[in-house]
């Protein structure tokens, strides 16, 4: 049995889907399960957790030969990460008590960058789970393509996407998450002893400049007709905050982090998985759907 929260969202259920057709058993954690029915109807047995609860963590993870960590994502964190901590401290003692044969957790490209920043949130989690009496994976994907999402809009009636990574030329380590959730699934099924990084992108690395292009190619306008614009570093914070970001350094320093280069894979280049999907594959999909 194979226990997997965030099952609701893309990777999770992505790896669900893998695993179900490999005719695997699998366990879906999640918040609610009225909400998830759907997962029962195609064979998940259900139950409920609260990612910050380890009694009810532990009670989901109880007897899994293989267990999934999805961390939430805070996007406006406060201060020392409060809030990844309670995760972070629910997830350890639940693992420890209910022993499952081995982990594989979602963390990220970057995650063992000493400079603090909106991914600090994952490397905090590796760093706790190091030590777990089990066989640990910790998956470190690139910025996912599906962020894209925000574009749309802007691209199709602007013709313009707005870039805070930066300089427009520079490509960037991007993955779609149907292949995080297809390796994930890859991955649990594995055997292995002690802790490993699997590092993860897709099929090629991608600028904003090359993001425009790709917008243009899926909505069929000229090459040129979309662009990327570069938001002025100055202007961040202001704008951050009025978006109704509370504490916007976290994310103005990952973007510094891609955009300087500390932010990237800890592997060699020839040790990083390459991914399957196509970044239009993943724009073709997102600009099909009804607005």
């Amino acid at each position: 049995m194979y226990a997997i929260t965030g099952i609701t969202g893309k990777v999770g259920g992505a790896l669900a889907r893998r695993l179900l057709a490999a005719g695997e058993p699998v366990r879906a954690v999640v918040r609610d399960v009225t909400r998830a029915a759907s997962w029962a109807e195609r064979g998940c047995e259900l139950a409920a957790a609260r990612m910050e609860d380890a009694s009810s963590l532990a009670a989901a993870f109880d007897g899994a030969t293989g267990v999934f960590i999805l961390p939430p994502s805070e996007f406006d964190p406060a201060p020392d990460f409060p809030e990844a901590r309670a995760v972070i401290d629910a997830v350890s003692t639940a693992l420890l008590k209910a022993r499952p044969k081995k982990v594989v957790c979602l963390s990220t490209i970057g995650a063992q960058a000493s400079e603090s920043n909106l991914l600090t949130q994952r490397t905090l989690m590796e760093q706790a789970l190091r030590d777990m009496p089990m066989p640990v994976t910790f998956l470190r994907p690139g910025w996912f393509m599906e962020n894209a999402a925000w574009d749309i809009a802007s691209a199709r009636d602007e013709g313009v996407i707005a870039s805070y990574l930066q300089p427009l030329d520079h490509p960037v380590p991007m993955v779609a998450t149907a292949d995080v959730g297809r390796v994930a699934a890859e991955l649990l099924r594995q055997t292995w002893s002690g802790v490993r990084i699997v590092e993860l992108e897709g099929p090629r690395r991608v600028s904003p400049n090359d993001l425009a292009s790709a917008f243009a190619r899926v909505l069929e306008r000229p090459v040129r007709a979309v662009r990327a614009e570069i938001v002025d570093r100055q202007t961040w914070e202001a704008l951050f905050r009025s978006q109704g970001m509370e504490h916007p350094l976290p994310r103005m320093r990952m973007l510094d982090g891609f955009n300087e280069g500390w932010i990237d894979f800890e592997s060699h280049p020839d040790e990083v998985i390459r991914g399957q999907v196509e970044l239009e594959t993943v724009l073709g999909e997102m600009v099909s759907r009804p607005i």
